[in-house]
């Protein structure tokens, strides 16, 4: 670490908030639908969460090589690309969060980097090849495959119950629910926390502290490990009040079968060193919880919205990262004005969450959803009164010309 330069240390910091962030903004990933449900308080839930995410941090380095050697060329980048891929990804996180959208730390970290190195070397800096098949096709196919299987998986587990003791399988969901929720915390920490790793390394090969192709050293592991694990604790309680309330309403079933599903899917592509969006495949999931219940609601105004944050994701911090790059190009001064206007717009952000704070005491306080065109429409149509019509509530000129039931009709008289 001799060799560090203040830049590359001022990188390294910055990665590591990257990272914070990361941790708060995908909290709701492993623990949303524990909370909703009940099974866990939500304290106590993202204590186990950050634990875990630091133990998943030391169990593969897999997703860190993808990104420290298979995203960018190496060849001419710059420290400062970056600095300023990092500035798009956490300003794109923190707008996120403030709107309680479960988008992906992820995606905005490759969007960054994409954006910074094209526009520092061009578009040859870029590995197309490895962006497709390690990027854009498992943030397509993991969360179908995610929400499938949570679908599937709910249908079975109902299907399984449907003639248990409910005292009992409420139990069992419980227990269920919360080593699921562990299991995607520690999964979440093998997948997220490497990128971090994989983005100092990174720094450290342009910075020519350690050769390209390297693992990352174990003080990287520690950092980014308990960087994540620090953010989660804090808890990213507007996107868990999404995930857990917004998109449907969860049983614990369904929470089972959904982090269940969405565990399985983050450790697999872990393993193979796929770098996919965990807020993507633990969103597919939970929609697929949702959907697989009999009678469940999903809430697709909501879900559009999510899916409207993941499309732009990409492009957006690629923009913000760009523009970051274009100002550190004009030397010192430049990367002077885009670490200002890093933490600037970050308090910025920070003083509009607190107009309407979500905290852990009204995480799950979730108005209702206004109701679409339809549903007002016919709520605006009041039904006649059902039954027979009181004699005491008719009105006084009915009461001179209803006969009561079974009496014979009033003759006029004769004379």
């Amino acid at each position: 670490m001799e060799h560090i330069t203040l830049l590359l240390g001022i990188v390294i910091v910055t990665a590591l908030v990257f990272d914070f962030t990361n941790g708060f903004h995908d909290t709701a990933n492993a623990m949303a639908t524990t909370i909703s449900t009940g099974a866990l308080k939500p304290k106590t839930a993202v204590a186990m969460s950050a634990v875990l995410n630091l133990v998943g941090a030391f169990l593969s380095v897999e997703v860190a090589k993808t990104i420290s050697g298979g995203i960018i060329n190496e060849e001419g980048i710059r420290v400062e690309v970056i600095f300023a891929a990092l500035v798009g990804a956490i300003l794109w996180n923190l707008l996120t969060w403030l709107l309680g959208l479960p988008s992906s730390s992820s995606h905005a970290l490759f969007g960054g980097l994409i954006g910074a190195a094209v526009m520092s070397a061009g578009w040859s800096s870029v590995n197309g090849a490895t962006i497709v098949t390690k990027i854009l096709i498992p943030a397509v196919a993991a969360p179908v495959v995610a929400g499938i299987a949570a679908m599937l998986a709910t249908r079975l587990t109902y299907r399984i119950g449907a003639r248990a003791d409910e005292k009992a399988t409420r139990k069992g969901y419980r227990a269920g629910q919360i080593a699921s929720a562990g299991l995607v915390s520690l999964a979440h920490g093998t997948n997220d926390a490497q990128k971090t790793m994989g983005i100092i390394t990174l720094a450290l090969v342009t910075g020519g502290v350690v050769a390209p192709g390297s693992n990352p050293p174990m003080w990287v592991i520690v950092s980014a490990g308990t960087a994540i694990a620090l953010g989660t604790y804090l808890g990213g309680w507007r996107i868990i009040r999404t995930m857990g309330k917004g998109l449907t309403d969860l049983a614990p079933p369904q929470g089972f079968a959904a982090q269940t599903s969405a565990a399985t899917a983050i450790l697999a592509s872990s393993h193979i060193g796929f770098s996919l969006s965990t807020t993507q495949v633990c969103s597919g999931s939970v929609l697929g919880a949702g959907i697989g219940r009999k009678g469940g609601v999903v809430r697709w105004s909501t879900a559009t919205r999510m899916f409207a944050a993941w499309g732009l994701t990409l492009p957006a911090a690629g923009l913000v990262g760009a523009g970051a790059e274009l100002l550190t190009k004009q030397g010192t001064w430049g990367t002077v004005a885009t670490g200002v206007l890093l933490v600037a717009g970050a308090g910025a952000i920070w003083a509009l969450s607190r107009r309407q704070p979500v905290t852990v005491d009204n995480v799950n306080d979730l108005a209702a959803e206004p109701a679409g065109v339809v549903t007002t429409a016919i709520a605006a149509v009041t039904p006649p009164p059902a039954g027979p019509v009181s004699v005491v509530d008719a009105p006084a000129d009915l009461k001179t010309t209803i006969p009561a039931p079974g009496a014979e009709p009033t003759r006029p008289a004769t004379v």
